[in-house]
């Protein structure tokens, strides 16, 4: 009796030990141990030899990666929600299954944003940064280090989806008045629960607020959504916490505005940014979900049903 070869499925990046381990017991798994980031070219070999790619948010799965004439991948299972990082109009073409981690990372990434509004306004880090980086503390006084109270102030949230609605719910609790602006409003419902004011205007709604939250996803639609333009519309001493993507956000004026005085943003360069790297979703429990959910795609996929988490061109 024959026994079935297992797919040989290549992993970009190292993963939480209980995932590989499964992933090791269902396919031909070929793991990054060492976690180095694989080159363009690793990445044009993996998909020339295996069935199945495993990349993150940090590989680039180009139209040049998918259209190759070697290429022998049937599915891309991302470690990840967004596929910025993946051309899928390319791999739809060539018939590749895409799919994503999508409702995995909500709560985290929330959480992280509240950190944010709590410690920006109240300059936490660069309160930190005087005991932690050598520098000469003269001790407490009346004046100084001051920030902003939080509570009762306007929070103006980007794009109100699972991340919006979670970011909202946590920050009503501290006293925020709620506003958004989104495609279209949210159930009545949930705006009464939230206590959310819509605006269909981003223009009106950023004008308007004390703390802006970005949350919606990158798409060619959001693409410098906050662009220079908008950007100028934001109040003098209003706060942006952003944890999507870079790309939302003109980033290049942004800096300029910040260095030119005119727009106070604490996202710690300077005194003036808080800068994090990409770790919104870095808990455990969070990637080991994200894992579990990478390995149902693929198994559903190779049973010849269709992966709960598919993405479409139409879905962008």
């Amino acid at each position: 009796m024959s026994v079935k070869k297992k797919p040989l499925v290549v992993v970009t990046r190292k993963l939480p030990d209980s995932i590989e381990t499964r992933m090791r017991e269902l396919f031909d798994a070929q793991l990054n141990l060492d976690d180095t980031p694989m080159t363009p070219q690793q990445i044009m070999d993996a998909a020339r030899s295996a069935e199945i790619l495993v990349p993150t948010v940090t590989d680039e799965i180009t139209e040049q990666v998918i259209r190759d004439p070697d290429c022998k991948l049937r599915m891309i299972a991302n470690f990840g929600n967004g596929v910025d990082n993946i051309d899928v109009v390319a791999a739809h073409a060539r018939g590749i299954t895409v799919t994503n981690t999508p409702k995995v990372l909500t709560e985290d990434t929330a959480d992280m944003t509240m950190a944010l509004i709590l410690a920006v306004p109240r300059r936490m880090i660069e309160g930190a940064s005087i005991l932690t980086d050598g520098k000469n503390w003269a001790g407490w006084s009346p004046t100084w280090m001051l920030g902003h109270r939080i509570g009762g102030k306007r929070l103006g949230i980007v794009g109100m989806g699972r991340i919006g609605q979670a970011v909202a719910r946590r920050a009503r609790a501290f006293g925020l008045q709620i506003h958004y602006h989104n495609r279209r409003p949210v159930a009545p419902m949930i705006a009464e629960e939230l206590g959310a004011t819509y605006w269909e205007s981003l223009d009106q709604m950023l004008a308007r607020m004390d703390i802006i939250s970005v949350n919606c996803p990158h798409t060619p639609a959001t693409f410098h959504l906050l662009s220079a333009r908008r950007l100028k519309l934001i109040r003098r001493e209003a706060y942006i916490v952003n944890t999507a993507r870079g790309e939302v956000i003109d980033e290049d004026t942004m800096v300029k505005l910040i260095e030119a005085g005119e727009m106070v943003v604490r996202l710690a360069k300077h005194g003036k940014v808080t800068l994090l790297p990409h770790m919104s979703s870095a808990t455990i429990e969070g990637r080991v979900e994200m894992g579990e959910k990478v390995i149902i795609n693929i198994r559903t996929f190779l049973d010849n049903h269709k992966p709960p988490d598919r993405v479409l061109p139409s879905m962008l």
